[in-house]
């Protein structure tokens, strides 16, 4: 009896390669279908940290921000040290936007805190959103294509989507980077607020990749 070839040693590796890389392509899988600019921003209803249910067509008439965020990220970790991410929020929310910051983190991720430990965590930091949103299903991230940690999301009063992408251009975990960066967030709300179409609708968003429930 004749035995079988055995596969070359870079062939077995290469294999090895390929099925290691399929969990990382599914954690980017929502990318595919990520809600559109320009398209109505896909509807919701979850409870927030206080167990209120909140839903999308609440806030119809203002403009929402949607901040995808697990405390455990040092990217996170960057913007709300810095005082930046609470910056904006106060900033914004004084001018009747409202701030919806979104953990998407699955239940049994290393990182995930539940409800009430999470809304301490940020009142801990000083955070001042509109609510604290317990997408653990991953609803909500998966149907806007949410990614990383933070990935932000801007939508206008008649609910379409107007932004997508980083906060800023600072790709980086580095706080010292915020006061050169260039935030996409903060130009498009003024550009919105002020009447104007919103000169960067899209960019690359960076961070920690989200920590999806199977499914």
């Amino acid at each position: 009896m004749t035995n079988a070839p055995m596969t070359p040693a870079p062939v077995r590796r290469a294999l090895l390669g390929a099925l290691l890389a399929v969990p990382a392509a599914l954690m980017l899988a929502p990318a595919a279908h990520a809600a559109t600019i320009g398209q109505p921003a896909p509807a919701f209803e979850v409870k927030d940290a206080t167990g209120k249910t909140v839903r999308l067509a609440d806030f119809k008439g203002r403009h929402v921000v949607l901040e995808w965020t697990n405390p455990g990220c040092p990217f996170v970790v960057k913007h709300y040290g810095s005082q930046n991410m609470q910056g904006l929020q106060k900033e914004f929310t004084a001018k009747n936007v409202v701030w919806l910051s979104i953990s998407s983190t699955a239940p049994g991720a290393t990182d995930y805190l539940p409800p009430a430990q999470l809304a301490a965590k940020y009142r801990e930091w000083g955070a001042a959103p509109t609510a604290m949103l317990m997408d653990d299903a991953g609803t909500i991230g998966r149907a806007y294509g949410a990614r990383t940690t933070p990935h932000m999301y801007i939508v206008d009063p008649q609910g379409t989507l107007v932004y997508a992408g980083g906060i800023d251009d600072k790709r980086s975990a580095n706080p010292a980077d915020i006061p050169s960066a260039k935030n996409f967030v903060r130009v498009a709300l003024n550009e919105l607020l002020a009447g104007k179409p919103v000169s960067t609708p899209t960019s690359a968003p960076y961070g920690c990749s989200i920590k999806y429930a199977a499914g």
